[in-house]
């Protein structure tokens, strides 16, 4: 049994295996993207997660963890610098895993691995299909209508009693003022 063994070895010893990540993942962030076989791919992606988490820190002491484990000094600037800012409101899933197909000499599956550009972190893809999830994101919509146009009514009502109570002060004042040039002058 395999208990508490996690990760794949990838045919390698543990060594070469973490050189091995700690190229591709300087690989990664030099290019953003990378072609490799689908379980180098899913052993990468959590590193290079981390490492972009450790410059989301952005303090001295993520960038010498950072420094430690990437290959290239100008590299880990610009992840602190540029790639920090493009992730900064993103809460995880800075990496994306495309499987390509078989390679053609070994036929072992490969992937192409790459960083997610800034734009398509905030876009909101649309599932076809599912005919059941539109009509609840639906009602939802609905209430906020509601509440938009309970919020209007509000607001006109107090816009009306505004200019009725601006209209009676008006009017009080025009009655003051008559009043007062009735009134004699004193001497």
């Amino acid at each position: 049994m395999r208990h508490r063994k996690a990760g794949k070895k990838l045919g390698r010893d543990s060594s070469h295996r973490k050189a091995m990540l700690r190229n591709m993942v300087t690989s990664l962030f030099r290019y953003e993207q990378l072609e490799t076989t689908d379980a180098k791919a899913k052993q990468l992606r959590p590193v290079a997660e981390k490492i972009i988490t450790l410059a989301k820190r952005g303090d001295l002491h993520a960038r010498r963890q950072a420094l430690a484990y990437i290959r290239d000094k100008a590299i880990t600037h610009r992840l602190f610098e540029d790639l920090r800012e493009r992730y900064i409101d993103r809460q995880g899933g800075y990496v994306r895993i495309i499987k390509k197909g078989k390679r053609k000499g070994d036929g072992a599956p490969v992937s192409v691995i790459q960083l997610l550009p800034a734009e398509e972190g905030k876009k909101k893809s649309k599932k076809k299909g599912r005919a059941a999830k539109p009509a609840v994101a639906a009602a939802p919509k609905k209430k906020k209508e509601k509440a938009k146009e309970e919020e209007k009514r509000d607001l006109k009502k107090g816009e009306d009693k505004e200019k009725k109570t601006g209209e009676k002060t008006q009017k009080n004042d025009q009655k003051k003022v008559q009043k007062k040039s009735k009134k004699p002058a004193s001497p």
